[in-house]
C-alpha cells in the first residue's frame, strides 16, 4: 500500500479547510502583500497536491505547507532582485508617465530629491518606510516587523515624514540655484 494511500481528493479538501487560514497568516509573517497573499496559498496548496507522492505522512502536513510557501515567496523575491534594476517600481512608472505626459520638471525634481533623500535615511527608517509606503503595510503590521509598538512607528512616520519634506525643499531649492 502506497504511504500516501489515504490522500483522497476529500482527505485533501479536509486539510485544505483545516491549514488555510493559518497558511495565510504565515505568508503574510513573510512580508507578502496582503493582495497576493491568497494567490500565494493557493499556489502553495496546488504544488503540495502535484507533489503529495513526496509527502511523508507521518511528518507534519502544515509544516510541509509552509516550506512550499516560503519557497514561493523566495522565488518571488529572487525574481523582484532581478526587477531591482529599477530604483523602486512605482517611482520609475511615475516616472516615466510624467515624462510621456509632457514632465513637469519641477515634479521630476522633487522625484529625484525624495528617491535621493529617501536612500539617505538610516537603515531602520528606510525600513518603516518601505513597509509603509511601498509594502502598503498599516502600523500595526509594521510594528510586528520591526520590533516596535504601533504608537511608536506612526510616531517615527511622522518624523521621517517631516526630514523627508526637509531634505526634498532643501535639494530642489539647491537645484534651482
Amino acid at each position: 500500500m502506497d504511504k500516501n494511500s489515504h490522500f483522497t481528493p476529500e482527505y485533501f479538501n479536509d486539510l485544505v479547510l483545516e491549514h488555510h487560514v493559518p497558511l495565510r497568516a504565515f505568508i503574510r509573517t513573510l512580508g507578502v502583500e496582503q493582495a497576493w497573499v491568497d494567490d500565494l496559498a493557493q499556489e502553495s496548496f496546488l504544488v503540495a497536491y502535484r507533489e503529495l507522492n513526496s509527502f511523508n505522512q507521518e511528518l507534519d502536513f502544515g509544516k510541509w505547507l509552509r516550506g512550499i510557501a516560503r519557497n514561493l515567496v523566495r522565488n518571488e523575491l529572487r525574481k523582484n532582485a532581478r526587477r531591482k534594476r529599477l530604483l523602486h517600481e512605482g517611482l520609475a512608472e511615475l516616472l516615466q508617465q510624467q515624462a510621456e505626459d509632457e514632465p513637469n520638471l519641477l515634479e521630476l525634481c522633487r522625484m529625484s530629491a525624495l528617491r535621493d533623500c529617501v536612500e539617505q535615511l538610516p537603515g531602520k527608517s528606510r525600513e518603516l518606510v518601505a513597509g509603509r509606503y511601498r509594502d502598503g503595510w498599516e502600523s500595526g503590521d509594521l510594528a510586528e516587523q520591526v520590533g516596535m509598538s504601533a504608537e511608536a512607528v506612526r510616531q517615527a512616520l511622522v518624523r521621517i515624514r517631516r526630514q523627508l519634506k526637509q531634505c526634498i525643499e532643501y535639494r530642489v531649492a539647491e537645484a534651482g540655484s
